[in-house]
């Protein structure tokens, strides 16, 4: 089986095109496939392009533990960068239908950067799926016990949920603590992505990051725009912000009702061939 391999901000992918494989592997499959040791190593598979009736273009994101993403920033910028290099797509606008909503990507002049409108950010409790009372408005963050402490969070959903926490310091060790824990929390019945997130000043944040389904990670581009659309929303940042990631940086526009608009790079790596003697294998 054929994959094209591309990393955002060390964010890796294999893209498999439909042309390649008549259908998605199965979850095992999936997990072998993303597998560092045993497979090729990535943060998930991009499914497509796929038809779709609504948008120009349709994919489907899957995460190394065989689930599947509703919407990935990263992923997104690496499928418009695998759209160009195949000719599909030039430098104009096109759309992308994804589990969590239709967005609009842009590839650059010399490809050195790729824009995604990701959609809007939500904060009401009622967007991101919780299990208890609605406990937080669009102003208020809400308390959550992890980890033998408590701590408030802020809760985002831009097509996949968020759970923000702002701390005057964070650590790639904290995130990946905390951020397994968080994410399976009994208040997410669906997991969430987890962001710690820095002020730096009123243009730049720095975050750590724990994805759901795929653990601790590099960069992320709907985590960053979840973490600046929350550090706009409580008065600490002004409307473009930079996101610091341990992967490198990626900006943020936030647009009324808060619609995002994502710039950053994607790079291609490799073409690779996946041998079937790896499925086999016991571990």
């Amino acid at each position: 089986m054929h994959y094209y391999k591309y990393h955002a901000l060390g964010n890796d992918y294999l893209v498999l095109d439909p042309k390649d494989a008549a259908e998605l592997p199965g979850k095992d499959a999936i997990v072998r496939i993303c597998h560092r040791n045993f497979g090729l190593g990535s943060d998930g598979i991009l499914y497509g392009p796929l038809k779709s009736e609504q948008a120009d273009f349709g994919l489907r994101i899957m995460n190394p533990d065989g689930s599947e993403a509703e919407k990935s920033g990263n992923g997104l910028r690496i499928f418009a960068r695998y759209l160009h290099d195949t000719g599909a797509v030039q430098h104009d606008p096109f759309t992308v239908d994804t589990p969590g909503g239709i967005v609009t990507c842009q590839v650059a002049e010399g490809v050195e950067s790729i824009t995604v409108d990701m959609g809007q950010v939500h904060f009401a409790m009622d967007h991101v799926p919780v299990d208890g009372p609605e406990q937080m408005d669009h102003n208020i963050g809400q308390s959550l016990e992890f980890n033998g402490k408590t701590q408030t969070v802020y809760l985002a959903d831009i097509g996949n949920p968020h759970c923000v926490v702002i701390q005057d310091s964070i650590s790639a060790h904290q995130a990946k603590e905390d951020g397994a824990v968080i994410e399976v929390h009994p208040l997410f019945p669906n997991r969430t992505n987890v962001q710690f997130l820095k002020v730096i000043d009123r243009s730049n944040i720095q975050i750590e990051i724990w994805e759901r389904g795929a653990g601790y990670t590099l960069a992320s581009g709907s985590s960053s725009s979840a973490a600046a659309a929350v550090a706009h929303r409580v008065g600490l940042c002004d409307r473009d912000i930079t996101v610091h990631m341990p992967g490198g940086q990626i900006n943020i526009h936030i647009g009324d009702d808060f619609a995002i608009r994502m710039t950053g790079p994607a790079t291609r790596v490799a073409t690779m061939d996946f041998d079937p003697e790896a499925l086999s294998f016991s571990v």
